[in-house]
């Protein structure tokens, strides 16, 4: 018996159910040991015994069922075998041949061999498909073992052989979603006898298993998986290294003994010989580092260098130990068993690689050199690292190693850099110590010279400097990407960015809002991937590095002119490849094409297109389609129009036909009922009709003509439908096409059977035939079709009109000193660079992502953002791909292009979310599944019903059946009425109106969405939002602006010992140079106030963190200067304005008291200034009084910040800085609350502020001091109480809740779509797109209701119609009929959907004329606060009446003191008097100064 594989294409399979089928049906046949078929590759492999079965049966069996094969190899594979031999117990109920055979029954073994004595059994099997622990588990009731080898236990083989009979074994799994997953596999699989070692990856959704195979098998291993909830599959058979078992028996027997000295092995070494193989079949590095891993692992081979390029292998290797053949044979066996070995002619002419045969010496020759360092460094490739762990496990099991003086591990690199005391250990152990990790591990192919570190002798070697490791080291800068999560506008970037510059070790970052992902160049030496990650989260963002993301590689498609021959291509190829920068190059002489890979850090596409057209070829980029062609339909659209135009033509002569022919028969009837005409003479007149003559014997000339005019509609026009109907078939699925083929082929065929039965029997009377329907039904469905198409194209307009803002061309601009502009030129989009100048004039589009280096102007950033007004960019400020510049024109600087830009981005989202599926859609496609066949299973009941009802009561369908006449037998009659409903039936069924109902809703709705600055990531959250019951709002940055203002300042002395400009002026210096957002927001208000850009010199300023800062302050005279004279000519204008004369001094004069003069005539003055809190102060020596400390107390239990500051020891003044909430929120909570929902607050602060600010918006249900963790569990906490959730955030620590909440809605700012987490991406910082987003829901989930409705009724009433069932009323359909109205439902459908286009925003005046009067801020009675993840609300105190009355009055007599409110205004604006406590209301008075 031989077993043979064989790989066949087959095409036509769908899911996976097809590939199950497929294995099923060819696995059961005789023969087969194995099928694996595979729908990605669209392949079957199969494993087969050659003596039963070909290739050509094969392909046979599965041509019949219903799919195409095809044999790709046509000479099948040899199959490699193994042996096994099993121990036959001496008392077996069964005899020998009985055991044979049953061994032979199962499927992988391939042939049984008995021993003379009867007692040994060499069962032949396929290690692929099964192994020895299964052949001995083959034969029921009799207990088989494996006669092992023996092995003397403490012999240097017996560990090695444990050690070979490891596997590994690379499983992908998945459903795994986060770590817990991950450490449950591991838990589960390790704990499992015969597992060594499991990684499970959550990154590759893989799992990384060493196990024993005589212990465990991998199906089990895999079934094991699958027991804990997740699927596995197998990435590649696991698979030790097959050699025959004699060759296994001498390798294993004539290994050299462990005692043995080293010099003996050394000497061994020395009659090694060196064999150079051809190997066809390498196709990467991987297959490379395959063959080397596996063959070195062979104790007969001391060395392996395999070359990709030459195809060839250089083996080192003990003659004594191995033959040439067994090693061809070995290399021949590497998975995936596909590579072909053969010897060059003169294979032992070692001196032709004399330079590759010294590289391979072992290492063990370099002992005798004296001059040996003390310690080296190798560079091992490390291959299927998946994440940190794996480095730190890497390092932790090595570092542990004898001899191993430091280990370096780069993720990024995919290789490890050791320092190893050559006299302990070799790289080929740390190789292999690697290697039995799990890891693919590998030496450099050409070994480099190894980097030797100089150690003088006076110092013991681990004491080599560090600082001169790094030295030695390679140079290198090495690049990560982390992912970072919370940034919510492009200040969140600039801090990033400026505080990651100053760390040691950091070349460059570059962080993309838009994408949430910070690119960053280190130093390696200095700095790892995650103490960069973990600088980022001490800035309060979340950041993971991201694992193996090649967005670093840039990928160029050039067209290439004046290639003549090979030396072209390969002279392209050389160059591009030496060229610093160049990744990866092929160049087709075929096409003229040239696909690059670079690293756009070195290089950029301009560079490359210049080094070939130095080479003297002419190249250009390959053309992308940057329209959306693909959105528009327009090749269905003709499609269909071409179908509908060649039925129509062939349609309206059998239309005419049809009409005349009703119209005779009407009169005919007529004659008949008034002039009382026999059946003869009715035959003869009938006969008499121009198109009743008979051309032959039973074909009438109407018969005759509608036959001609039927077939090309049935061919051409149908065309479509049979070739959809077919494919739908074959795959055991119904759909539309099946129901239109079905209807005009049986009218066709029940026609033409007719007319051929009628000449045959050379009848007088013609028959009537249907050959009418088909031309009429393909008609009315093929203008369905295109008009539908035609709406479907309209629906992805929104996503045409966002691709389409991308520029084409982009003029780039060379700089010289001084931005002195040298020369520009215009490229195309995808050439622009990072760090390239782009010029925007005004009009124009940016082309890219940029900071604006020079020039001032407004931008319309409204089609990104939907924000209306132009934006003002000046230097340093961010702009956007896609926008229009308006008036100034524009340098910028690149730093994001192609596929990273915000429009890319914003597009890619809704992309997705267009193309997801809604769970009521699914619904609906389940719905058209079931629906085909009931329907035909309708049509059959109509059809035999109404035979049967025909002849028992033939006058029903005498009386409804339209051009009835005596001239045709009943039979006859009753037969054509039974066709003529059944087939109405099935042309009035229509599935296509169900599954258009949801997807063009959806469609219209997230680009409706899009446009109205709200990204909806799919159908499902569409569908979801409308569900909701409760909104859950972030406080900080969602309700509030996020960055603290100053709301209040209090002067604490006059105004003639320190002017109130002065003071502001010179607290805001003061702070300007401080990090903290309370100091950036009194710099921000001071500036406003003095109207100035600059401030004045802050000098010796120190900062104590926790209480204050100090500092000198100088240089603000100027300021003041330009301030009071602004002031003073304002007051002069105003003065003339009223024109009173005599007033005119008074009212100029108060404006000249402060310090008025030119401040050059005067020396600048010092002023000694201190800010901070009451411990500040008191440190300082200064005493706050109990007016000012009571004030203070009165801001802080308003949820604000109290500042005190001090000029030249005198306390001068207090600040007070709060978050202010967004103008809009109370305006958005009052709408969704009137909308039905009810809406929460939950934040991390302090219950005071938290109630302060939810009585200024109208919320009543607080959750207070809650942790980022635990707003999850609130989150649950609600979800649980049967409610749906929609979670509001910015994404700074909201991302867990956005996940978790049945509709996440994140609020981004400008070009913020950062956040992953979120189903809804609100693109402007604006509360009330969070109504829109709900209400757009809304809209669109009772559009898909009515899209439903039209589908269901239609077809609810359509069907009983057709089928006859309202006939006693008089209603009848014809055929034709019934197509017409199946393409009007569809039709229908999508125009419903299309209304959703004229979708208004809720406008925000219209919402607040409608609130008018009814909103007002909570009393804190009102408000119940939760704190902490606990349930219990701490609700306002219920107070006493005395209470009320004491804290009222109390109230009351506190405004009385107060500088700024009068009695009057305290007792008239608020209705709840109590809450003048807590309550924060008279907002515009605390901003007066």
């Amino acid at each position: 018996m031989e077993a043979k594989s064989i790989v066949l294409g087959v095409e036509g399979m769908t899911c996976n159910s097809c590939v199950q089928t497929i294995e099923q049906h060819v696995g059961r046949m005789n023969g087969i040991h194995n099928i694996k078929v595979s729908l990605e590759d669209k392949n079957a492999v199969i494993i087969y015994d050659s003596k039963l079965q070909t290739p050509g049966t094969l392909q046979e069996a599965i041509y019949d069922m219903g799919f195409d094969a095809t044999v790709a190899d046509s000479n099948p594979q040899p199959v490699l075998l193994d042996t096994v031999f099993l121990t036959i117990p001496t008392q077996s109920s069964l005899s020998s041949k009985q055991i044979c055979s049953a061994l032979l029954k199962n499927k992988g073994v391939v042939d049984v061999k008995m021993s003379s004595d009867q007692k040994t059994a060499v069962v032949t099997f396929i290690p692929s498909v099964v192994n020895g622990k299964q052949v001995m588990q083959m034969v029921p009731g009799v207990d088989l073992s494996i006669s092992a080898p023996e092995v003397t236990p403490g012999t240097c083989e017996s560990s090695s052989w444990s050690q070979a009979s490891s596997v590994v074994l690379r499983l992908k799994v998945e459903g795994m979603t986060c770590h817990s997953c991950t450490s449950t596999i591991e838990g589960k699989i390790g704990k499992l006898q015969g597992i060594q070692r499991i990684k499970v990856s959550l990154d590759n959704q893989e799992a990384v298993v060493v196990y024993q195979p005589h212990l465990i098998t991998a199906e089990e291993i895999k079934h094991q998986i699958e027991a804990a909830g997740f699927t596995a599959s197998f990435k590649k058979q696991p698979k030790p290294l097959k050699l025959s078992a004699i060759d296994l028996e001498r390798l294993r027997n004539t290994q050299t003994k462990g005692s043995e000295t080293v010099l003996k092995e050394t000497s061994s070494m020395n009659d090694t010989k060196t064999v150079v193989f051809r190997i066809d079949g390498m196709h990467c590095n991987s297959c490379v580092l395959n063959i080397q891993s596996t063959i070195s692992a062979l104790p007969s081979v001391t060395s392996i260098v395999v070359s990709l390029e030459k195809k060839s292998a250089i083996i080192n290797y003990n003659p004594n130990l191995i033959s040439i053949e067994v090693l061809r044979r070995a290399v021949e066996a590497v998975s995936p068993e596909t590579f072909k070995v053969s010897l060059p002619e003169e294979y032992d002419n070692v001196a032709l690689f004399p330079t590759l045969v010294s590289t391979l010496k072992s290492p063990l020759l370099a002992l005798k050199d004296a001059s040996q360092p003390l310690t080296q460094v190798v560079v091992i490739n490390i291959e299927g690292m998946t994440c940190n762990s794996c480095v730190q496990s890497i390092e932790g099991v090595v570092s542990q190693k004898a001899g191993v003086k430091s280990i370096h591990v780069s993720l990024t690199n995919h290789n490890g850099a050791i320092e190893y005391d050559p006299l302990q250990t070799c790289p080929e152990d740390l190789r292999s110590a690697i290697e039995d990790m799990g890891f693919d591990a590998s030496l450099p192919a050409q070994p480099s010279p190894e980097v030797q570190l100089e150690s003088h002798r006076t110092e013991p070697p681990s004491k080599v400097s560090p600082a001169h490791l790094v030295r030695q080291q390679t140079k290198t800068v090495s690049k990560c990407y982390v992912q970072v999560t919370g940034m919510t506008c492009a200040s969140c970037v600039a801090n990033i960015e400026r505080n990651l510059r100053r760390e040691d070790g950091i070349h460059s970052i570059l962080v993309a809002l838009m994408a949430g992902k910070a690119e960053v160049r280190y130093n390696p030496a200095v700095i790892h991937p995650s103490a960069i990650a973990e600088l980022i989260r001490e800035l309060g963002f979340g950041a993971t590095v991201m694992e193996n993301c090649g967005e670093g590689d840039g990928i160029l498609e050039l067209v290439v002119r004046g290639m003549t021959c090979a030396s072209c291509v390969h002279k392209i190829e050389s160059t591009l490849m030496k060229t610093n920068g160049v990744l990866y190059c092929s160049v087709a002489l075929a096409t003229n094409k040239a696909h690059i890979k670079y690293d756009p850090e070195i290089i950029g596409p301009r560079d490359v297109i210049q080094v070939v057209k130095d080479l003297g070829f002419t190249t250009s980029l390959v053309k992308k389609d940057r329209s959306a062609s693909h959105l528009d339909h327009k090749q269905e659209i003709r499609q269909w129009k071409r179908s509908f135009v060649v039925s129509l033509v062939f349609c309206i002569p059998v239309m005419g036909l049809m009409i005349y022919m009703m119209v005779m028969d009407s009169q005919l009837s007529d004659a008949h009922a008034h002039h009382n005409m026999s059946s003869e003479e009715m035959e003869a007149l009938h006969s008499s009709m121009v198109l009743e003559y008979q051309l032959l014997p039973g074909l009438s000339v109407m018969n005759f003509l509608s036959f001609l005019l039927c077939v090309p509609v049935q061919m051409f026009g149908g065309w479509h439908f049979y070739i959809q109907a077919y494919k739908a078939v074959k795959h055991k699925t119904a759909n539309m096409d099946v129901l239109i083929v079905l209807a005009t082929t049986i009218a066709f065929v029940y026609s033409l059977v007719v007319l051929l039965v009628a000449m045959a029997e050379k009848a007088k009377v013609n028959p009537v035939t249907f050959f009418d329907t088909p031309p009429m039904l393909f008609v009315f469905i093929s203008l369905g079709r295109w008009l539908e198409h035609v709406a479907k194209g309209k629906t992805s307009e929104a996503l045409a009109r966002l691709i389409s803002l991308q520029a084409t061309e982009a003029t780039i601009v060379t700089l010289g000193p001084d931005n002195v502009l040298l020369s520009e030129e215009q490229v195309d989009v995808e050439l622009v660079q990072r760090g390239d100048i782009v010029k925007v004039i005004p009009g124009g589009k940016f082309p890219v992502d940029g900071r604006v280096i020079e020039g001032h102007s407004m931008v319309d950033e409204s089609l990104i953002t939907g924000e209306a007004m132009p934006v003002t960019k000046k230097p340093g400020n961010t702009v956007i791909a896609g926008s229009i510049n308006q008036n100034g024109s524009l340098l910028i600087s690149a730093t994001h292009v192609g596929a990273d830009t915000t429009l890319s981005q914003i597009v890619k989202l809704v992309e997705e979310a267009q193309t997801s599926k809604a769970p009521i859609q699914q619904f609906a496609d389940k719905l058209s599944g079931y629906f085909v066949p009931c329907i035909v299973a309708v049509s059959v009941v109509t059809l035999f019903a109404w035979i049967i009802i025909g002849f028992v009561d033939f006058e029903i369908v005498e009386k409804y059946f339209l051009g009835y006449n005596k001239s045709i037998s009943a039979a006859e009659v009753i037969i054509r009425f039974a066709f003529q409903a059944s087939i109405t039936v099935l042309c009035i069924a229509c599935p296509c109106s169900l599954g258009l109902a949801t997807p063009t809703a959806v469609m219209v709705g997230t680009g409706v969405g899009a446009q109205n600055g709200i990204l909806i990531k799919g159908g499902e959250p569409l569908e979801m939002a409308h569900k909701v019951k409760v909104v859950v709002f972030d406080k900080t940055g969602t309700i509030t602006h996020g960055t603290p203002e100053v709301t209040q300042v209090k002067f604490l002395v006059e105004g003639n010992q320190l002017p109130h400009n002065k003071m502001l002026a010179i607290v805001g210096t003061a702070e300007s140079n401080s990090e903290h957002p309370l100091g950036a927001a009194i710099t921000k208000y001071c500036k406003k106030e003095l109207d100035a850009e600059t401030l004045g010199t802050c000098t010796d300023f120190q900062v104590v963190p926790g209480c204050g800062i100090s500092c000198k302050v100088t240089n603000i005279e100027g300021l003041l200067y330009r301030k009071n004279k602004m002031v003073e000519e304002n007051n002069i204008k105003n003065v003339t304005l009223v024109k009173i004369e005599e007033n005119m001094q008074e009212s100029v004069q108060p404006a000249l008291i402060i310090d008025a003069e030119l401040p050059a005539t005067r020396t600048s003055q010092k002023y000694s200034v201190l800010i901070g809190n009451r411990e500040w102060m008191s440190r300082n020596g200064l005493v706050v009084k109990n007016e000012v400390d009571k004030t203070m107390m009165e801001h802080e239990r308003r949820g604000r910040t109290a500042v005190l500051a001090a000029v030249d020891g005198v306390l001068c003044g207090l600040i007070a800085i709060a978050d202010t909430v967004k103008p809009e929120a109370e305006l958005a909570v009052y709408t969704l609350k009137s909308m039905g929902l009810e809406v929460v607050l939950m934040t991390g602060d302090n219950s005071k502020t938290a109630r302060s600010i939810a009585s200024q918006v109208g919320i009543t249900k607080v959750f207070a001091e809650v942790l980022p963790s635990h707003k999850v569990a609130k989150v649950k906490q609600l979800q649980d109480e049967g409610k749906r959730v929609a979670m509001v955030g910015d994404g700074i620590n909201d991302s867990p809740a956005l996940a978790m909440a049945n509709v996440g809605i994140a609020i981004g700012t400008g070009t913020d779509v950062a956040i992953e987490a979120a189903d809804v991406v609100l693109i402007r910082d604006d509360l009330m797109d969070v109504v829109a987003s709900i209400d757009l829901s809304r809209k669109t989930v009772k559009r898909i209701r009515i899209n439903f409705v039209f589908a269901l009724i239609y077809n609810l009433v359509g069907v009983p119609i057709a089928a006859g069932v309202f006939l006693p009323v008089g209603l009848v359909l014809q055929p034709w009929m019934g197509s017409a109205a199946m393409a009007a439902s569809s039709v229908s459908v999508v125009l419903s959907s299309l209304l959703l286009k004229m979708y208004q925003k809720p406008s925000p005046e219209k919402l607040e004329f409608r609130a008018r009067g009814q909103m007002r801020h909570k009393s804190p009675s009102e408000i119940s606060v939760h704190i902490g993840i606990d349930e219990t609300g701490t609700g306002s105190p219920k107070l006493s009446l005395m209470d009320r009355i004491i804290n009222y009055s109390r109230a009351s007599i506190n405004s009385l003191f107060s500088d700024k409110r009068s009695v009057n205004s305290v007792v008239l604006s608020e209705p709840d008097k109590h809450s003048l406590l807590v309550g924060d209301f008279g907002e515009d008075d605390d901003t007066a100064l």
